[in-house]
């Protein structure tokens, strides 16, 4: 493979997998529910065992 091969690829599927992968991250960040995990992560550094 040569670097016009590869940056065709990038620039095509690379492009689109990054965008899925972003919509994907955000929609579960923003799912019912997930406030609430994220609070209870949130609070682990602070908790005294």
């Amino acid at each position: 493979m040569d670097y016009t091969t590869l940056r065709h690829f990038a620039d095509s599927w690379g492009l689109l997998a990054m965008t899925v992968f972003f919509i994907g991250a955000v929609l579960f960040a923003l799912r019912p529910g997930g406030k609430q995990a994220a609070e209870r992560a949130a609070q682990i550094p602070l908790k005294e065992d």
